[in-house]
C-alpha cells in the first residue's frame, strides 16, 4: 500500500473504532432507545453506516458489486430500517464485516480512478470524481456520525469517548 492509502485507511479505521467505542458497554435496550427528538437509535445509526456508507460506497460505487447496485436500484430500505429482532451484537458484527470488505476494496483500487458506478438518480448533479474523494467523503461521514454518538452517549450516562479536561 502507498503511504497515502495507508494513511487513509488508518484514519478510516480510527473513526470506525470511535463509532464502536462510543457505544461500548451500553445494553441492548439503550442501544434501541431513541435519545434525540429525531428518533434515530444508536443501533440504527450503526446499521446506516454498514449499509448506506461502507457497503454503498466501497462495494457499490467503487467496486461495482451488482448485489449492492440491485438493492439501491430497487430502492430497498436503507440501513436506518433495522429489524427489531436483530441482536445488537449482530448489528456490530455486520458493521465490522462490512468494514473489512471495504478495506479489501480500498487495498486494491486506484485512488485516482473514477467511480465504477454512480447512481445519478440518487445524487442529481452532485458527484465525487475519484476513489480518493469517495474515501475522504466516507471518512467525513463516519466521523460526523461518531460525533453524533458522542453526544448521545453523554446524554445517556455522561460517558465521553474523548475526555475533556
Amino acid at each position: 500500500m502507498t503511504d497515502e492509502r495507508a494513511n487513509l485507511l488508518r484514519y478510516l479505521r480510527s473513526q470506525r473504532e470511535h463509532v464502536l467505542g462510543a457505544l461500548e458497554g451500553l445494553d441492548a435496550e439503550t442501544l434501541r432507545r431513541p435519545i434525540l427528538p429525531s428518533g434515530w437509535t444508536c443501533l440504527a445509526l450503526v446499521s446506516h453506516l454498514t449499509y448506506d456508507d461502507e457497503r454503498f460506497w466501497f462495494r457499490g460505487v467503487i467496486a461495482r458489486d451488482q448485489e449492492v447496485i440491485d438493492t439501491v436500484e430497487r430502492r430497498e430500505p436503507g440501513g436506518w430500517k433495522l429489524d427489531a429482532d436483530l441482536p445488537a451484537e449482530e448489528v456490530f458484527a455486520r458493521y465490522r464485516a462490512e468494514a473489512e470488505r471495504s478495506d479489501a476494496v480500498l487495498a486494491e483500487c486506484d485512488l485516482d480512478a473514477a467511480p465504477t458506478w454512480w447512481p445519478e438518480y440518487v445524487f442529481g448533479t452532485w458527484r465525487l470524481d475519484s476513489v480518493r474523494q469517495i474515501v475522504l467523503h466516507h471518512i467525513t461521514e463516519t466521523a460526523t456520525h461518531a460525533g453524533h454518538l458522542d453526544v448521545v452517549r453523554e446524554l445517556i450516562d455522561g460517558s465521553q469517548w474523548v475526555i475533556q479536561d
